[in-house]
């Protein structure tokens, strides 16, 4: 269960048409801000894969140095939106098309040779890179590892000496530094374990720019519980030598808590001795405890009535017809009836925008920002 504010409450409570996504703009920039004031002298870009929303953006742009992009169809959406911002463009499949695009970006991340190679027989100039290490350092404790092993993200020693021969003799593609996103799902601590090692191979390639990535723990178990911004702000502080830029990107722990995905409960019933609340919507728009393996955080409103349950473990699924449909599994709740609203928390990253929208046919939330 999650607490719910006062403000999403009231505005889930008007909804007279469900499911439909809540965002929280007020907690969003509050949020951000926070962890602008806590990272001074590190620059911060959001990674717009964890929600391109507009609204989004546009209270981002007030806080963020920048944006981390992944895709071409990523950079055209937030070009048209912020024309000025910066951008670094990463992803590991860069076609020939999107990599055309790479001297309109302040900085290309450079995933392998191969890359490096067809970038350079573009004749696109003048571009700017960080070249993608892949470091042998132990990630333990990670929800995903893009490092540390062989993994499809970045080059290892031997990929990143190629790109050195290659970048050697020409200006055109101009080598700035490295970019690391080594890990996801880590506490300030190993996080800056990881920078330390990023930051330390940087020096001794001889370049003064390093993006750490992102990778900061959100977690959905305990919503209270927030990554310490402070203290890894404050370490990063102590590791950057004057001479250097130290950038980070991270994408859900600035996004996930604005975000409420609220649907109505359409039936209660028992199935061999277990209770399940079938909800409109399902995992086609918030995939997230699919995809994660976990309980999905969750509200109820009294707004039903009629048998239910109260004060027992009920299973909260969707309409879909999958048995993977399940928001959360075996939660004691006070009560859950038919018409009771659910409000669930902590959907404002990889959320909608990597769900399977059209499985089914349903219809398609509404967006509404309070």
């Amino acid at each position: 269960m999650i607490e719910i504010p006062d403000a999403v409450r009231v505005a889930a409570e008007c909804l007279t048409a469900h499911p439909a996504y809540v965002y929280d703009l007020r907690s969003l920039e509050e949020h951000v801000a926070a962890v602008r004031q806590a990272l001074p002298g590190t620059e911060l870009y959001y990674a717009v894969k964890a929600n391109p929303d507009p609204r989004l953006l546009a209270v981002l742009a007030r806080h963020v140095d920048g944006f981390e992009v992944s895709s071409g169809g990523e950079l055209t959406h937030v070009r048209e939106l912020h024309p000025d911002a910066p951008l670094a463009f990463g992803g590991p499949g860069k076609t020939d098309t999107e990599l055309a695009l790479a001297s309109t970006v302040h900085r290309l991340h450079v995933e392998s040779p191969g890359e490096l190679r067809r970038l350079l027989a573009a004749g696109t100039g003048p571009v700017d890179v960080l070249l993608r290490v892949n470091l042998d350092v132990p990630v333990a404790g990670a929800a995903l590892a893009m490092g540390g092993g062989a993994t499809p993200f970045g080059m290892d020693d031997d990929g990143v000496r190629e790109c050195l021969t290659l970048l050697a003799g020409q200006h055109r593609v101009r080598l700035r530094g490295v970019h690391a996103h080594l890990a996801s799902g880590l506490d300030a601590a190993a996080l800056l374990d990881l920078a330390r090692a990023v930051v330390e191979y940087a020096r001794g390639l001889g370049v003064r720019e390093i993006n750490v990535g992102g990778g900061m723990a959100v977690s959905y178990t305990d919503p209270a519980e927030r990554f310490a911004w402070k203290i890894f702000g404050a370490g990063l502080s102590d590791l950057r030598a004057p001479d250097e830029t130290l950038r980070v990107e991270p994408g859900r722990a600035l996004t996930a808590y604005c975000g409420w995905y609220v649907t109505r409960v359409i039936d209660v019933k028992r199935v061999h001795g277990e209770a399940f609340a079938v909800v409109t919507g399902g995992t086609h728009h918030l995939r997230t405890p699919v995809t994660k393996g976990h309980d999905q955080p969750f509200a109820v409103l009294p707004t039903g009535a009629g048998p239910g349950v109260r004060d027992e473990p009920v299973t909260v699924v969707g309409q879909l017809c999958t048995p993977k449909d399940v928001f959360a599994r075996r939660v004691v709740v006070p009560r859950l009836l038919p018409g009771d609203t659910v409000a669930f928390g902590m959907a404002g990253a990889y959320a909608y925008n990597i769900s399977h929208h059209d499985f089914l046919m349903h219809p398609k939330p509404a967006f509404h920002y309070i």
